[in-house]
C-alpha cells in the first residue's frame, strides 16, 4: 500500500520513519532531543473491559519503550456504538487504559471517537529519547543473539476465549503476560547499549524478526525449543483455534522462513501467531547477553535467548 505513495522530501531530522517498517517514528528536535511516535488500536481481546483498556494502553506504550524511548504523552482512538451497548463499558476500557497511563507518567492529552459497530479501542502515543541511544529493527549484528522477553501465545489464547475454549489458568497467564509492561527492557535497552530491538506484536514472531532480519541486511536463526511459550497455547493451536492472522502473517513473511522438518507444526503456528502487548526481540552481542539476561529475568522471567544472527543467506529466518 505505501509502495504506491510519492517518495518523501528528505528530511535529515526523520531518524526512523516508515520504510523499515519500526515500531515507531522517530524525529530529531536538536542534537540531544528526539520526538519518539507511535499508534495503535485493535478490536477486544479480553471479556473484562477495564482489563482490555489496560492492554491496550500497554500495547501502544510498548511501541516507545521497543525504540528504548520514554513515554511522555498519549492521545486515545475510541470506535464505539452509538446504539446497543452500555456507555459504562466504554467508562470501563477508558478508565483501564488510564491507570496504565498514570502509573507509567503518561499524560492523558485528549484523544477522537468514532460511531462504529465494531469496538475498537488504542492510543496514539508520543516519547523523547536521546538520538544516539534509539534502538531500531536495522541494528541486529553478525554474530548477536537474540533474546525474547516473554512468552508467545496470546492470539490462539484470545480465540480460546472467544470460543470458550480456555481454561482459566490459561487466560490468566496470557493476561499476566500482556500487562507486563515493557519499560523494564527499555531502561535495560539504554544500560546495556542495544541496537537492535523491536516488539512482538501483531505480525507475530516470525514477521517482527523477519523484518529485523530484511532491516540489519542479516539472517536470523531460532531454536524452536528455546522460545517460551504461555502454558496452554501449544495445545490450542493443535486444536485449531487459530486467529485470521496466521494465515496473513504466512502471506507477510512469504518463502522467507526455512523451518526443519522436525520442527512441531503445531509450534510453528504459534510463531505465526499475533501477539498482542508482546515482548521485546532484542539482538546484543554474546560478551553482553548473559548478563542482558539476567538484569531482563528480575522483571521477565520467562526470557529466553531463543536464537543468532547469522550471514543473510537464501533466507531471512530458519528455524532449528
Amino acid at each position: 500500500m505505501l509502495s504506491g505513495l510519492e517518495k518523501q522530501p528528505f528530511d535529515p531530522n526523520l531518524l526512523v520513519g516508515f520504510d523499515k517498517a519500526d515500531d515507531a517514528g522517530v524525529y530529531r528536535l536538536r542534537d540531544d532531543l528526539a520526538l519518539v511516535q507511535t499508534l495503535d488500536f485493535f478490536t477486544p481481546i479480553v471479556d473484562d473491559p477495564f482489563d482490555y483498556g489496560r492492554i491496550a494502553a500497554l500495547n501502544s506504550i510498548n511501541d516507545v519503550w521497543a525504540m528504548g524511548g520514554t513515554p511522555i504523552t498519549a492521545m486515545a482512538i475510541t470506535c464505539f456504538p452509538k446504539k446497543g451497548v452500555d456507555f459504562s463499558i466504554l467508562t470501563e476500557i477508558m478508565r483501564g487504559g488510564l491507570s496504565v497511563l498514570t502509573q507509567n507518567k503518561v499524560a492523558l492529552v485528549g484523544g477522537h471517537s468514532v460511531d462504529n459497530e465494531q469496538i475498537m479501542f488504542g492510543y496514539s502515543v508520543t516519547g523523547v529519547i536521546d538520538p544516539i541511544k534509539v534502538a531500531t529493527n536495522a541494528g541486529a549484528q553478525l554474530d548477536d543473539v537474540i533474546i525474547l522477553t516473554k512468552p508467545i501465545g496470546t492470539g490462539v489464547i484470545s480465540t480460546g476465549i472467544k470460543r470458550a475454549k480456555a481454561s482459566a489458568e490459561v487466560v490468566a497467564e496470557s493476561l499476566a503476560t500482556m500487562l507486563t509492561p515493557g519499560k523494564y527492557a527499555a531502561e535495560a535497552i539504554s544500560k546495556f547499549g542495544v541496537r537492535g530491538a523491536t516488539d512482538v506484536t501483531g505480525f507475530a514472531l516470525f514477521g517482527h524478526a523477519w523484518e529485523m532480519a530484511c532491516a540489519s541486511g542479516v539472517t536470523i536463526e531460532i531454536d524452536s525449543a528455546r522460545v517460551p511459550l504461555i502454558n496452554g497455547a501449544l495445545e490450542l493451536a493443535a486444536r485449531g483455534l487459530l486467529t485470521s492472522g496466521d494465515r496473513t502473517n504466512r502471506e507477510y513473511v512469504g518463502a522467507e522462513v526455512e523451518a526443519a522438518s522436525t520442527v512441531d507444526p503445531n509450534l510453528v503456528k504459534l510463531f505465526y501467531d499475533p501477539q498482542t502487548a508482546g515482548g521485546l526481540l532484542l539482538s546484543i552481542s554474546q560478551e553482553k547477553a548473559e548478563d542482558l539476561l539476567a538484569e531482563l529475568r528480575q522483571n521477565y522471567p520467562r526470557a529466553e535467548i531463543i536464537g543468532r544472527v547469522i550471514e543473510r543467506g537464501a533466507k531471512a529466518i530458519i528455524v532449528r
